[in-house]
């Protein structure tokens, strides 16, 4: 079930970098507690103990493997259109996925609490489940924009026990949830551990949360394999930090005939400044303590980004797919709010499945794309996570 290690053109070098990318923190405290968390993450993966105790979690707490559905009324417009339906994980992403490992992590390491940022809520709820399941206390920092909008995950993270923070600098989204998050670690690095939402920060987290959501794609590949034969055309994704793309992408690497496709947020349009297109816009440089492209003022400063979807609204992405783009791996499209929208409501009308709307972005790309392709081509679109957290905020932007 579980990958013992990943791709190598994925994994860092010893520094911490991907091609150009990524690298490790330079804060003398924060440096100390990352060589930590490197060095519990090297063990507990050689651990034949933990492997097993991962693999029951992910069967019977988790529910995976996570089903491959071809969705045959998507479909008829063109190539043929299957959802990998993370969504049908327990608390309803695929955040989970890393979450019990960074939750079993921080208990091999004697710590007594998780602190974490939140963006749509989907990893603040996944990691307050499993904080709740191995007994530890769970600090979650939330921008206030993103809490008026995903309401229902404030309520879980509430009922589950995490001290929720809200964050009201700067634009109170992710970004500013990050730093809040980073700043209440600082305070207490002997007794908490950071357990970081996405394939983003200095190492050892783009590697650590690549390596747990790997899963994703090596049983997508087997699925695939086994259910319709051969591999797919293209594997899609929504790509934010970039969790759940790498998660999908990461076994078809050395497919050379498939090809890799991250869908990012064009926002109200890539001409405006309210988009979040990291990898299609961005530049260079430092953020958040590792090396990415990321969206910049006239300053060279973090830009203000806007996103329909909370989980994507990140100036920066992930290290990995930073070097899949240079390397022409993979490839970075966009969706923009309104064709995320219509895609929300096309995948739930069509198909009885309502998206996350960070989803429905990889949903608009599939769609626009089907049509360009004949029904012989085939499309693997990763269903990141379910629209529950997304209905209120939905009906009121679609006026239904």
């Amino acid at each position: 079930m579980m990958q013992e290690q990943l791709n190598a053109v994925v994994l860092p070098n010893e520094n911490g970098f991907f091609g150009a990318h990524g690298g490790k923190i330079d804060h003398p405290g924060l440096a100390v507690a990352m060589a930590e968390i490197e060095a519990g993450f090297r063990s507990i993966i050689g651990d034949a103990d933990f492997i097993a105790e991962m693999k029951r979690l992910q069967q019977t707490y988790v529910g995976r493997p996570s089903p491959l559905y071809h969705a045959k009324t998507l479909s008829q417009r063109g190539a043929q259109i299957y959802l990998k339906r993370e969504d049908l994980n327990h608390t309803g992403a695929h955040k989970i996925n890393h979450c019990i490992g960074e939750a079993l992590l921080a208990k091999k390491l004697g710590k007594k609490k998780v602190i974490a940022e939140t963006g749509a809520g989907q990893h603040g709820v996944a990691l307050a489940t499993a904080a709740a399941l191995v007994g530890l206390e769970c600090e979650i920092h939330m921008g206030v924009v993103d809490m008026a909008k995903e309401h229902p995950n404030v309520a879980r993270m509430k009922i589950l026990g995490a001290k929720l923070v809200p964050v009201s600098a700067g634009a109170g989204t992710l970004k500013e949830a990050v730093d809040s998050a980073f700043g209440a670690y600082l305070q207490d690095l002997q007794h908490s551990m950071f357990a970081i939402g996405s394939v983003v920060g200095p190492a050892p987290y783009p590697e650590l949360v690549a390596y747990f959501q790997s899963i994703v794609g090596h049983e997508a590949r087997a699925q695939f394999q086994s259910q319709y034969g051969g591999l797919p055309d293209e594997v899609v994704a929504c790509v934010g930090g970039g969790s759940n793309a790498l998660g999908l992408f990461n076994a078809f690497i050395d497919d050379s005939a498939v090809a890799l496709v991250g869908v990012e947020p064009a926002g109200e349009g890539l001409d405006t400044q309210r988009h979040a297109a990291t990898l299609t816009l961005g530049k260079p440089g430092v953020i958040q303590g590792f090396h990415c492209y990321y969206l910049q003022d006239e300053n060279g400063n973090p830009a203000a980004v806007h996103s329909i979807a909370s989980g994507l609204d990140y100036p920066g992405v992930g290290p990995q797919h930073c070097h899949l783009k240079d390397i022409g791996r993979a490839r970075y499209e966009t969706a923009t709010d309104a064709e995320t929208l219509a895609a929300f409501l096309t995948l739930s009308r069509e198909e009885g499945i309502i998206p996350a709307l960070e989803s429905a972005h990889a949903i608009a790309y599939a769609l626009r794309r089907a049509v360009q392709l004949d029904s012989s081509q085939r499309l693997l679109v990763n269903l990141s996570g379910r629209g529950d957290k997304d209905i209120d905020f939905a009906i009121e932007q679609l006026k239904l």
